[in-house]
């Protein structure tokens, strides 16, 4: 397996003015990182990822581009069709897009404007729709949120077919992978649920007569130097009550254990994520870049 390792910014970050994201974007070019990674939070001081992503497109040759993740229910899918076919082409094919249904927040969901219950049944007819944008010359369509007659998206992205990839731990979520998703980028994860999360969307794939590449699993690793703040720790145990806060989010000392374990279960694309923002960007990213850069073959 190809191993490869990302750097994101996640939901949290204000890393958002160009005296401070501009370098950070040259840094990982320069250090070596595979990909730079950027998550959606309306109501959050995460920067917007498309806009943020061409940015750093613009300042870089090699450096590849993820969302983690872009939310697709409430976006119109042949205008997100388009835009991520004009971010593929004008970077050079180095999209690597993931994409979801968003975070259960009020305030989000109010932004997009779509009913909680509908986010699945939207999101499992626009993602088909936007492959088909992407790859065919005419498109007619006539579902249940969405009717075209003779459209088209022009150009095309360099990628054919650019891969997109879902992440999730639920049942639901795996198995949507397995029927959907081209990979899987699940966070929080320990590292048995990795394994077991890797075998039960191949499986679902199987059962749809698709296969995953299994080079297309991986994880978004938040990391932290020092202990786990309390508000981190309870708010991670919310959200996943049977594992252990300090697993999900290792301390960075630990970093190369991790991903070596993740990796020996099949996983072989990662996305670290701090969980607190330094005090200097290059500092931070040449320590990881040491420690972690050379499990990359």
């Amino acid at each position: 397996m190809k191993i490869r390792i990302g750097y994101g910014l996640g939901t949290r970050t204000l890393t958002n003015e160009p005296d401070t994201f501009a370098p950070f974007v040259d840094t990982l070019e320069e250090l070596g990182f595979d990909s730079l990674w950027l998550s959606e939070r309306i109501t959050g001081e995460a920067p917007d990822p498309l806009i943020a992503l061409a940015f750093a497109a613009a300042r870089t040759k090699r450096l590849k581009f993820g969302t983690s993740v872009l939310v697709v229910p409430g976006r119109n899918p042949v205008v997100l069709a388009k835009e991520l076919a004009t971010l593929d082409r004008l970077s050079g094919g180095r999209l690597l897009p993931a994409v979801g249904l968003g975070v259960a927040d009020p305030l989000e969901q109010q932004a997009f404007g779509v009913e909680r219950g509908e986010r699945a049944r939207m999101f499992n007819e626009a993602l088909p729709l936007m492959r088909r944008l992407w790859t065919e010359d005419v498109v007619d369509h006539d579902g249940e949120f969405f009717h075209l007659e003779g459209m088209r998206v022009m150009p095309r992205p360099v990628q054919q077919p650019i891969d997109v990839w879902l992440g999730g731990l639920a049942p639901s979520e795996l198995r949507r992978v397995g029927r959907l998703g081209d990979g899987w980028l699940p966070s929080f994860a320990t590292v048995d649920e990795v394994r077991d999360g890797i075998g039960a969307v191949q499986q679902v794939a199987a059962e749809h007569e698709r296969v995953i590449d299994p080079e297309h699993f991986g994880v978004l690793l938040p990391y932290r130097d020092g202990p786990l703040p309390d508000l981190i720790n309870q708010f991670v145990r919310r959200r996943r009550p049977d594992a252990d806060p300090s697993e999900v989010i290792p301390e960075r000392s630990q970093l190369v254990d991790t991903i070596k374990r993740m990796i020996d279960v099949g996983a072989s694309k990662f996305v670290l994520i701090p969980l607190g923002e330094p005090g200097d960007w290059r500092d931070e990213l040449r320590y990881v870049a040491d420690v972690a850069l050379p499990l990359e073959n």
